[in-house]
């Protein structure tokens, strides 16, 4: 039986066991779509990064939760730009990224020595469908007083459709837990892969925002730290003028005992967004090799 490479990373922290994991395994291109979900199911991270040659970029990776194909995440890409550094494969700098929902371009800064920032220009947001908070609030233990005042619950996208769910305070979102019997049916007659539930308050006092994502078994149940929902976060909080900067920092997972922070840049005037760059630091926690599996 053959054998790859593979790392497990922390993404968004300076420090290991916080932020989110990903896994990465190198040299996929053999690999077929059942093998690559196999791995994913069996690593059971909310996702593991497969990287590839790309003709189209300096290099391809496909994203797989444990039960499927993701377009675009933040962490994994955070993640693979750590793990290309790492293994001498980039250095500072800028190169770029073929992934299912398009071409990103990830930038290395290694000022720092054995703590590169990485950064992921994501794709033009894309404003989607807004909903009805008293059909989706009950969804999450919720009622539409925990919503922020006059705010749309809407879906954004920046390469993976999420849903942007503005809360007024902490305690809302802490109260929030998923009814896992009611979320499948809303989640499919909806537009959005995840729900994405934050508030304009961090945990650190130089952090402007603190969220919570959530998933379906298998996949994980709540994100530590998800860096395509963050820019689509910033897309939404820009455009609707709940912040007066372009540039904050972003919060996740600290109630999960995995705090995780991202440095967020949005690109653009709020009528015309032209993409949002999230940066975040990483660190990897395991290095070996996997059994190719079949």
């Amino acid at each position: 039986m053959s054998t790859l490479n593979i790392a497990q990373i922390d993404a968004f922290t300076e420090k290991p066991y916080g932020g989110n994991p990903c896994a990465v395994v190198f040299d996929a291109d053999f690999l077929t779509e059942e093998q690559m979900q196999t791995i994913a199911l069996e690593m059971n991270l909310s996702e593991t990064a497969f990287l590839m040659k790309s003709e189209k970029a300096d290099f391809r990776a496909r994203y797989f939760t444990p039960s499927e194909e993701i377009p675009l995440a933040g962490h994994p890409t955070i993640s693979c730009g750590y793990a290309l550094w790492k293994a001498g494969l980039v250095g500072k700098g800028t190169f770029t990224l073929q992934l299912e929902a398009g071409i990103v371009s990830v930038h290395v800064n290694d000022t720092l020595p054995e703590q590169p920032l990485i950064s992921m220009t994501q794709l033009k947001p894309k404003f989607m469908a807004t909903h009805d908070p008293t059909r989706v609030l009950p969804v999450f233990g919720l009622t539409p007083t925990d919503l922020a005042d006059g705010l749309p619950i809407q879906t954004v996208s920046t390469g993976t459709p999420q849903l942007m769910i503005p809360l007024k305070s902490h305690e809302s979102l802490r109260a929030a837990a998923m009814d896992f019997d009611a979320y499948p049916v809303l989640k499919e007659e909806s537009d959005f892969f995840s729900p994405h539930l934050f508030v304009l308050k961090g945990i650190s006092e130089d952090a402007t925002t603190f969220a919570r994502h959530f998933g379906l078994p298998p996949d994980t149940v709540e994100d530590p730290f998800t860096g395509s929902a963050t820019g689509g976060m910033a897309s939404y909080l820009w455009k609707h003028g709940l912040i007066d900067k372009p540039e904050f920092i972003a919060e996740q997972g600290h109630w999960m005992n995995r705090p995780g922070r991202a440095k967020v840049r949005i690109n653009g005037s709020r009528e015309d967004i032209e993409s949002v760059t999230i940066s975040g630091y990483a660190i990897d926690v395991l290095r070996g090799q996997i059994d190719v599996p079949f």
